[in-house]
């Protein structure tokens, strides 16, 4: 009996995309592993530095360019204004995508100042030529997305890791250094044209229009307020380690961290990237809405808890064979760490939620407060130590996360607060 509920819900299409999404990460897990030992062997300390600094401006720069608010717009918008918004998205990514490469490009000297190492300026000015790329193929992916064909996007994942993991390695080994990491990242690029566009009939309009811009806009302003905010989160407790208890500290916090989250992570990042479209076809159906939405909820949980919870007892065990004895002091932490991962989950489910039924202002908001909240606790946790940072993390993930989480059920399945009317809003 017990068998059988198991396989009920890992079936539909919710788990076909999760299997497809699942395994293009762990294609990356294989093909990243060989680049890590590779870059370890060939990397100076200075050139993994020069790294830390290309991918933190990356990271910032690509939220800017409101990509994850213009997708989720298409894939959430009514099939009446689809042409309309697709339209507006293409020419409004131009517009973003061509400011940030400028203000990319000039900002890169100052930049290289701030590091007193001006050998920043050329790779910083190089990698933004990727957002002139980003336009080329944003809508179709989206699109994509939108149909719930999540297998192409799992192979757009896949091949583009792939080669830049391979041009990565290749010019690592040629000894160019951290041209290596910026050469792959351009060059593997154009994976997401050539087979989006091979797998999508939209094509860019020949007329400029911005005619479905307010809607685009709305919706994309509140989720780059959102991806901020989780930049936010994810590094404020780095900056406040580094800043109050020093650089060693962070150190061993920061492997933690990353050997605590980093797979489990990575499975639920596939878990809600599949989530997101598989809500929004059926927004307009409040029963179906409801029901999509705690089906998938329980099968997110489902793979995620027995995860966490083996990999927290087994960390003792596996950390001192993988990474070696002197990182057996941060095992306490790395489980901690481990176990906010399940807070965390649910958290990310509750904002796909909100997004899907057009509440992203709503859901700005609850970051708003889940980021103040995290800070202050962070902060005060940081006055005894890394580990009641990590204590903190935990519990300021379990207070906040089901109380904002049990409120968005209550507004967004309450039919007397909630009318279908305003789910099939554009």
């Amino acid at each position: 009996m017990i068998l059988n509920k198991v396989k009920l819900l890992l079936s539909g299409q919710f788990m076909q995309n999760v299997g497809w999404l699942g395994t293009a990460e762990l294609a990356n897990r294989v093909f990243r592993l060989g680049t890590t030992i590779t870059l370890a062997r060939m990397f100076s300390s200075q050139d993994y530095g020069a790294m830390a600094v290309i991918y933190t401006i990356f990271e910032f720069a690509n939220v800017l360019t409101m990509r994850g608010g213009i997708g989720a717009k298409i894939i959430q918008a009514d099939e009446q204004y689809l042409q309309g918004i697709c339209n507006t998205s293409y020419w409004l990514n131009w517009i973003l995508c061509g400011s940030i490469f400028l203000l990319q490009c000039a900002a890169a000297y100052p930049i290289a100042k701030f590091y007193n190492n001006e050998q920043l300026i050329f790779p910083i000015c190089t990698l933004a030529l990727m957002y002139l790329m980003f336009p080329l193929f944003m809508v179709n992916a989206a699109l994509i997305e939108r149909e719930n064909r999540l297998k192409i996007t799992a192979l757009c994942n896949a091949m583009q890791s792939f080669i830049a993991n391979s041009i990565t390695v290749a010019l690592a080994i040629l000894g160019m250094g951290v041209w290596a990491i910026v050469w792959s990242m351009v060059l593997s690029t154009p994976v997401w044209i050539i087979i989006t566009w091979r797998n999508n009939s939209w094509r860019p309009p020949k007329s400029f229009s911005l005619e479905r811009l307010p809607e685009v806009i709305h919706f994309g302003k509140n989720m780059l307020g959102i991806e901020l905010l989780n930049k936010v989160r994810g590094n404020l407790d780095y900056l406040i380690i580094g800043r109050l208890l020093g650089m060693n500290a962070l150190g061993i916090y920061y492997f933690a961290f990353n050997a605590g989250s980093g797979i489990t992570m990575n499975v639920v990042n596939a878990l809600i990237s599949a989530l997101y479209p598989y809500l929004c076809t059926v927004r307009g159906d409040f029963i179906q809405l409801k029901t999509r939405y705690f089906s998938s909820f329980k099968k997110i949980m489902l793979i995620v808890v027995p995860i966490v919870s083996l990999q927290s007892v087994l960390a003792p065990l596996y950390v001192p064979i993988i990474f070696g004895q002197k990182w057996v002091m941060a095992i306490p932490i790395l489980i901690i760490i481990c176990l906010s991962v399940l807070p965390r989950a649910w958290a990310w489910t509750n904002s796909i939620l909100l997004n899907a039924v057009d509440k992203t202002q709503i859901n700005l908001y609850i970051s708003i407060g889940y980021t103040v909240f995290f800070g202050v606790s962070i902060l005060l946790a940081a006055q005894w130590g890394i580990f009641w940072v990590a204590v903190a993390v935990l519990i300021s993930n379990l207070i906040f996360v089901p109380i904002s989480a049990l409120w968005t059920y209550g507004y967004v399945f309450n039919k007397n607060k909630y009318s279908d009317s305003s789910l099939t809003k554009a």
